[in-house]
């Protein structure tokens, strides 16, 4: 059973006083006579029991006094051996040693098997009897014990209770570099480094006393002849003496520890691999969670180095192309990676203030660190342009960065951020000194990092683009944000619907019209985006082409129904062309409610015309607001019905609010709630406009984003009757004549000398056209605001033109002299005739000056 020689004392036992003082005393149970069952009797000469020992008591079930003077062949052996069984009786008493397997019966009846050792002595023989069972038992047990103890991949190693090997099998000793036999008496401090065996000693000792076994306790250690560092997994359990084979138990002394060592370097390297891609896809489900975020480069920038420091890097930063933030569609000039890029994001987990990145190789170098927002551009031979240029990354050592000395930056990824084909820009990944260096698995993290947030800030810049574009469309649709019209204080506010576009089909607008005449309009393209924003502008174009025709409000309104009606009409050719079933009605997107309102500044009467929209709220001085009564009309684009319009004489001073419904109406109330409060809204004494705005915004509930919101107001400031010159005249030549003294007389009580002689001679053409053109009473009417402006009204409807006339004409010249000398002239139908009107700058204006002798010349 032991690898030891017979009588050989294990190594380190005689050197052991309390060993050497165990010798020839009484051993503790569970030595080897625990294990099997032996007995001993003898044999008189005449071959009859004369001795029966206790152990044969047991062994046998028979009693002393039972078995003394009996046959034992008569007595134990079966009945069919005993012939045979005394023949070799007889031999035994002759004097011949023997020793063999004998069947025996026990006093319970049953069949045993022993094996029997007889020697013959002068008085007879002793007989020393073994129970086979037992002994084929442990056998079976040293063998399988030999096979595990031998064939084991693992390290199989015994301490005694010195904790001394004293037996190893040959996985442990070919692993340790000596044969098996060697390893005998060693212990920890002989295979392990200080401190790894003083934990192996403090584990077999604990083991050793009490019994608790230890499991997969780490070890490092290296091996004779590989220096690479080695990791175990040790179990320890403890050994006992006297168990009863195949039945377990700890009864008994404790006899040493069993170790089984494995070999878990492989494992945990896999261990730590599996842990790095745990680590990588955690960090890219955040990423997905985190990044893209907003539609703002900046903060997906940001988003990115938040993901990436500290759990991936320790410092990074972003770089984008410059053309690309400002907006440009193509990186002209930029394709060999040496294109201004700025830095629109850095984070470090190891400095507060920018430091130098190995990346940050630059064509203006000795700068010092580059901050956030700052423009610079990479040398065409660094690694950041070769990045940039090939869209591959690019590695870099404490070694490899240029004019880094004593940088905290051991290890960088220097990596492209490509989107759609295009490279955006480029991400810096470093790792200060005493981090682990970037692997290969590091760089596939760090790419697809960045082309994940290469991806959302391709959109945030395509956002921006189209963002940008729906605001210069929507800006350059809406008027200037103080517009000016004669006769009224004017103040608007547009607030779009939605914050991430700012576009929207709301939209309202201030038109000069002749005659100190204002058009105030306001209307509301069903619909949101971009698409109510374009079929805005084009009705706002309309509005102002049908305005300077000085059409009535309801002219203009059923002209812009036809021109909405056109915009839902499929195109020619379109609906055989197109593929999209939605194609084939788009009418319904091409509704829009509108108010046109026309002021006079003279009469201080407005004309109103609505086509489906909210009526106009209008407060008196002194008075409570009120909604006007209006003709509530059908939508623009619905057609077939008439527009009606109303005149209403306003008070100066009087306020008129014009509105879409976005303002008054959401999900969270109904109309005639949002209605009521802004009527209450406009209570209260008269403010400036502007304020009035701002308190009706910040009173009404505005930030719903359901709909856009437009608001124009007016304060009535009508013409005092002496800026005003108003005069009928007969229909004779000599009336040209009184018109020119009228004007003169009029301007000099104005203060316009300057303008007297241009005003004689224009108005001296117009009523000489009136007279020659026209029929009935000629009126004269000089209006004095922030120009001056002149009409001549007659009952003619013949519209004048202006042309050229040939040198031989003798006529023909007088719209050509209006026009040169005037700053602005037309004409426009009335209820009775026509009306010709020509418009002068004030002093200090362009017409002032009048215009040059050739072009006088030229005329004639």
């Amino acid at each position: 059973m032991s690898d030891m020689p017979a009588g050989e004392v294990p190594p380190g036992d005689d050197a052991d006083p309390a060993a050497r003082a165990g010798v020839w005393q009484s051993s503790p149970p569970g030595s080897m006579y625990d294990y099997i069952r032996v007995a001993s009797f003898s044999l008189d000469r005449a071959g009859r029991i004369d001795h029966w020992s206790r152990r044969a008591e047991e062994f046998f079930g028979v009693a002393a006094e039972e078995a003394l003077g009996r046959d034992p062949i008569a007595a134990f052996a079966p009945p069919d051996v005993q012939v045979r069984a005394h023949e070799r009786l007889a031999q035994i008493l002759d004097g011949r040693e023997w020793n063999g397997l004998v069947p025996y019966k026990d006093a319970s009846g049953g069949n045993g098997l022993a094996e029997v050792y007889v020697m013959p002595s002068d008085d007879g023989a002793v007989c020393i009897a073994l129970d086979v069972a037992t002994l084929r038992q442990i056998e079976t047990d040293v063998a399988a014990s030999q096979a595990v103890f031998g064939q084991s991949p693992m390290g199989f190693v015994l301490f005694d209770t010195h904790l001394r090997l004293i037996r190893v099998n040959e996985r442990f000793a070919e692993v340790f570099g000596r044969p098996a036999e060697g390893h005998r008496g060693r212990g920890p401090h002989d295979f392990l480094s200080r401190v790894e065996a003083d934990r192996l000693t403090a584990a077999l000792r604990q083991v050793l006393e009490t019994g608790e076994p230890v499991l997969d306790m780490p070890l490092v250690g290296t091996v004779p002849g590989d220096p690479v560092r080695r990791r175990w997994a040790m179990s320890l359990y403890r050994l006992h003496s006297g168990g009863i084979p195949g039945q377990g138990g700890h009864a008994g002394r404790p006899i040493g520890v069993a170790g089984l060592a494995m070999d878990v370097t492989g494992r945990q390297r896999a261990e730590r691999e599996a842990a790095h891609a745990r680590r990588n896809l955690a960090l890219l489900n955040e990423a997905g969670s985190r990044i893209g975020t907003s539609l703002d480069l900046e903060t997906t920038a940001r988003e990115l180095l938040d993901v990436a420091v500290p759990h991936f890097c320790d410092l990074a930063s972003v770089d984008l192309y410059q053309v690309l933030l400002s907006g440009e569609e193509e990186l002209t000039g930029a394709t060999d990676g040496s294109g201004q890029v700025r830095r629109v994001a850095f984070a470090s987990a190891v400095s507060d203030a920018p430091v130098v990145m190995a990346g940050d190789d630059d064509v203006s170098p000795g700068e010092g660190p580059v901050s956030v927002g700052a423009v610079h551009r990479y040398r065409f031979g660094s690694a950041s342009a070769r990045a940039l240029r090939t869209a591959q990354p690019q590695v870099l050592d404490g070694e490899g960065a240029n004019d880094l000395g004593g940088t905290l930056v051991q290890s960088t990824l220097v990596v492209p951020m490509v989107a759609r084909d295009t490279v955006l820009g480029l991400v810096q990944f470093s790792r200060a000194k005493g981090s682990e260096p970037f692997a290969e698995r590091d760089r596939m993290l760090a790419e697809e990092l960045a082309a994940r947030a290469a991806i959302f800030l391709d959109n945030a810049r395509l956002y921006r683009r189209e963002h940008e574009r729906a605001l210069i469309l929507q800006r350059s649709l809406l008027p200037p944000d103080d517009p000016e019209a004669a006769g009224l204080d004017i103040a608007c506010r547009y607030l779009p619907g939605s914050m991430e576009t700012e576009v929207g089909g709301d939209w309202f607008d201030v038109i000069e019209l002749p005659g100190h005449r204002t058009a105030l309009v306001v209307g509301d393209v069903m619909g949101r985006g971009l698409r109510a924003a374009v079929a805005m502008g084009e009705l706002r174009t309309a509005v102002r082409t049908l305005a300077m025709l000085d059409l009535e409000p309801a002219e203009v309104l059923a002209a812009l129904d036809e021109v909405v009606g056109g915009l839902g009409a499929p195109r020619q050719g379109m609906a055989r062309r197109s593929k999209d079933p939605g194609d084939a009605d788009l009418a319904e997107v091409y509704l829009a409610t509108c108010i046109y309102v026309v002021y006079d500044a003279v009469t201080r009467r407005c004309t109103i015309a609505n086509a489906g929209h909210l009526p106009p709220v209008l407060v008196e001085p002194g008075e409570s607001p009120l909604l006007l009564e209006l003709p509530r009309g059908v939508p623009l684009g619905v057609g077939g019905e008439p527009f009606e319009e109303i005149e209403v004489q306003l008070a100066d001073g009087a306020l008129l609010a014009l509105y879409t419904d976005g303002l008054v109406e959401s999900r969270s109330h109904p109309l005639d709630e949002g209605l009521d409060a802004f009527r209450d809204s406009l209570a209260g004494p008269p403010r400036p406009l502007e304020d009035v705005c701002d308190h009706v915004l910040a009173t009404l509930d505005t930030a719903h984003g359901e709909d856009d919101i437009a608001l124009l107001m007016a304060r009535i400031r009508g013409l005092s009757p002496d800026k005003v010159g108003d005069w009928t005249l007969e229909p004779q030549p000599t009336s040209v004549a009184r018109a020119r003294e009228l004007a003169r007389d009029q301007l000099l009580a104005w203060g316009l000398d300057d303008l007297v002689d241009t005003t004689e001679l224009l108005v001296s053409e117009l009523v000489t056209n009136a007279l020659r053109h026209g029929y009935g009473d000629i009126r004269l009417r000089l209006l004095l605001d922030r120009t001056l402006v002149c009409e001549v009204w007659d009952s003619a409807l013949m519209q004048p033109r202006r042309r050229r006339a040939r040198d031989t004409d003798e006529g023909g010249r007088g719209l050509q002299l209006v026009t040169m000398l005037s700053q602005s002239w037309g004409s426009r139908r009335t209820h009775r005739g026509k009306t010709v009107w020509f418009e002068l700058a004030l002093r200090g204006g362009a017409a002032s000056a009048g215009p040059s002798v050739e072009d006088l010349l030229s005329m004639y």
